[in-house]
């Protein structure tokens, strides 16, 4: 049995991480000690390093939720988990045109600029006027959170 941090250190997380993914019931509430402390085996380690790999892929905490209860069941088409990386992929496509978008936007402003005072500058004069750019909630997904 691991202790928190001897969790973390293994699937190169953090502490407090494996403890968000625990308040959002991602991760199995843990067996703990007497004295409190929580303790892990082998197959938490497993479940986390998934949800951490799943995280890079920029999947959101609802995704994962869907591939950990796909990946716990022993029978089934593997469609399910197909068409939720499938939604993944499509997202990632469409954020990747809105960065070769804003790519392309940020190289014309900085070869446009060849001034000396801010007044002029074609950069700043850009960036507030640059409407391709999606609202927070839109960027990405909204999907900024651990």
């Amino acid at each position: 049995m691991l202790r928190i941090g001897s969790l973390a250190r293994s699937a190169g997380s953090k502490v407090q991480t494996i403890r968000y993914y625990e308040q959002v019931g991602l991760l199995k509430p843990t067996r703990r000690t007497k004295g409190g402390q929580r303790r892990y085996d082998v197959d938490d380690i497993d479940r986390l390093e998934f949800i951490l790999h799943s995280r890079q892929f920029g999947f959101s905490l609802a995704a994962i939720r869907e591939l950990l209860e796909l990946s716990s069941g022993m029978r089934g088409s593997c469609e399910s988990a197909t068409i939720v990386a499938q939604r993944q992929l499509d997202a990632l496509e469409r954020n990747l045109s809105l960065l070769l978008n804003q790519k392309r936007a940020l190289e014309q402003m900085i070869v446009k600029c060849h001034c000396d005072d801010v007044v002029s500058c074609k950069v700043l004069a850009g960036l507030r006027e640059y409407s391709g750019c999606p609202t927070s909630d839109e960027a990405f997904g909204g999907q900024n959170n651990p």
